[in-house]
């Protein structure tokens, strides 16, 4: 039951400054991935999209009991998993987070120096603006260095992996997150480029079918592994069979991405048996070396792809921070 739970879970960071046990603001951001991917190398949006209203009360309340109840004074980072309004807290860190800096910059609201005067026991006026008063998207996007990393499996998981992270601001979702995208190395498919869909597990098949319907729709040639060829036919979507690389047939997946006829590479890990670890490694590993874009998670490039079937590169909101 908690694996399953965890599986279908969103995970949530709250980012809150505490004075005598009560909490005087706060920042609620959430993962775009599924839970189950480290903080460091997850996809973070501040405010967020899609939680409910009732989730974000109840992680409020959440928050302030545990403030009160251990006394802080001072910043604290708590991590959740909500799935339909329940909550389980992972984490509670008595310190500021990576994130802090990140969504003080897009509420523009300085949470270090708010925790910092609580102490040293300075007054502290409380902030009045609320995240619901933002009308624009930040969105905080790792950077890895899998390339410079020989044999490593490009997939992300419970350990840390990333070397960096960009911030983002843009006028909605879509445009926070191609903006996050290509800032961090991504590079959207060319008009009537190949994408190559590994798609991995029931879940991550239904989460990228709207994205493969928006590929075809644009005009984007759409290549898939055996399982995912046969979910995508099934429900009306065209798409050409690569067989896995361990299968001595054509054409192979290995030989479309080698010879570059394959402009993004979406492959989601399946499960732990033997042949699924190495042919998705090997689909994995031969796109890094091959300077093939790839994501590995189904909601990260759910959203990459919407965000560039519906917008291009010259409807992105090119401003400076202070224009927010």
């Amino acid at each position: 039951m908690v694996s399953e739970f965890i599986e279908q879970a969103k995970e949530i960071e709250i980012d809150a400054v505490a004075q005598g046990g009560e909490v005087i603001a706060y920042a609620i951001s959430e993962h775009i991935e599924f839970a189950g991917v480290h903080s460091g190398d997850a996809t973070i949006v501040f405010p967020p999209q899609k939680l409910y209203v009732e989730t974000i009360k109840r992680i409020k309340k959440i928050a302030r009991q545990i403030a009160k109840a251990l006394e802080i004074s001072g910043p604290f980072n708590m991590q959740v998993l909500a799935k339909n309004n329940d909550i389980k807290v992972i984490e509670c860190n008595l310190r500021a987070s990576r994130s802090f800096p990140f969504v003080s910059k897009v509420l523009k609201v300085n949470l270090i120096e708010l925790a910092t005067r609580v102490m040293l026991g300075l007054p502290v006026e409380k902030p009045a603006k609320s995240l619901f008063d933002i009308d624009y998207v930040g969105i905080k996007a790792p950077q890895f260095s899998f390339a410079r990393l020989q044999k490593a499996d490009p997939v992300l998981g419970v350990d840390m992996s990333s070397t960096g992270e960009v911030g983002c601001l843009g006028e909605n979702f879509d445009d926070a997150v191609l903006q996050s995208m290509l800032s961090v190395g991504y590079r959207i498919p060319q008009a009537g480029g190949n994408i190559l869909i590994s798609s991995g597990p029931a879940r991550s098949k239904t989460e990228l079918l709207d994205g493969a319907r928006m590929l075809a729709q644009k005009g984007y040639k759409l290549f898939a592994t055996g399982g995912t060829h046969r979910f995508l036919s099934e429900n009306g979507v065209d798409s050409t069979l690569l067989h896995w690389p361990d299968e001595d047939v054509k054409p192979n997946v290995i030989d479309y991405i080698r010879e570059k006829k394959i402009d993004l590479v979406v492959n989601i890990p399946k499960n732990l048996t033997h042949n699924e670890l190495k042919n998705g490694y090997r689909i994995r590993r031969d796109a890094i070396d091959f300077n093939v874009p790839l994501i590995t998670n189904a909601r990260l490039a759910s959203a990459f792809i919407r965000a560039f079937c519906k917008l291009s590169i010259d409807q992105i909101s090119i401003k400076a921070w202070d224009e927010f």
